[in-house]
């Protein structure tokens, strides 16, 4: 069994189509997406709507990360993030922000040997696998986990770093995000599990897109665009 996870898109549909052709060029039997769908400043109307195709060609199955949560509340005075919300409310599809953030906040597959969540399995804002500005020791991670521990691979996203680790009979893997990345490398990321003879295992795959049009579309048209293009130019920057 192979299963094709991606996530973090933030509204880069540049990156976000040069991830789902090398996926299709695995032929992967399932597909997650993580969340954190559109909540970025290349084209989020694009993204969502080549998140909307694979899920009608593929069944991708998705979860809710924390920015599509906050595209599910009321705009007030004092909402954080406010003039990106207003913008993306503006650009997508009547109701968009309404369905992502309805998504579930984890689901299971394979018979409940995989559990996909963005953040951990009961949060799409905590980091499962990061604590401040390192990695969490093995304690905090299964504390953070709980009863979720029964599954043979636990796979998040939200930190927008890479990271494979063991911990007693559970892999626990963070994916890389499509796009946002933070250690300086801007190739947009997604990660292949495949189980085959009773063991799961896990490649973390980068893809080339074009970074300079996805930046220029930023800065020309989203909201405080200079800061989105030099984010997606260095690939290093907050999600």
């Amino acid at each position: 069994m192979r299963v094709a996870v991606f996530g973090d898109v933030h509204g880069n549909r540049f990156a976000l189509e040069a991830v789902s052709a090398d996926i299709e060029r695995h032929r992967p039997d399932v597909w997650v997406n993580l969340g954190d769908q559109v909540h970025g400043g290349a084209d989020p109307a694009g993204a969502w709507q080549v998140q909307q195709h694979l899920r009608a060609r593929y069944g991708v199955l998705e979860v809710r990360g924390n920015t599509d949560e906050r595209l599910g509340e009321p705009l007030t005075d004092t909402t954080r993030k406010r003039d990106m919300l207003t913008w993306l409310h503006g650009v997508l599809p009547p109701g968009a922000g309404a369905a992502l953030a309805r998504l579930p906040t984890a689901l299971t597959l394979a018979g409940g040997e995989v559990l996909a969540a963005h953040g951990t399995p009961v949060s799409p804002w905590a980091a499962l696998l990061r604590d401040e500005t390192g990695w969490a020791t093995d304690e905090l991670v299964r504390n953070r986990l709980g009863t979720a521990g029964a599954a043979q691979v636990v796979i998040v996203g939200h930190s927008h770093l890479e990271h494979v680790r063991q911990i007693g009979a559970v892999t626990v893997v963070n994916a890389g995000a499509v796009s946002r990345q933070k250690d300086g490398c801007p190739q947009a990321r997604w990660t292949l599990l495949e189980r085959g003879r009773g063991a799961w295992s896990v490649t973390f795959r980068r893809v080339a897109y074009d970074v300079e049009a996805a930046a220029q579309w930023a800065a020309q048209q989203a909201p405080q665009g200079a800061r989105e293009a030099a984010r997606l130019r260095s690939g290093r920057g907050e999600s």
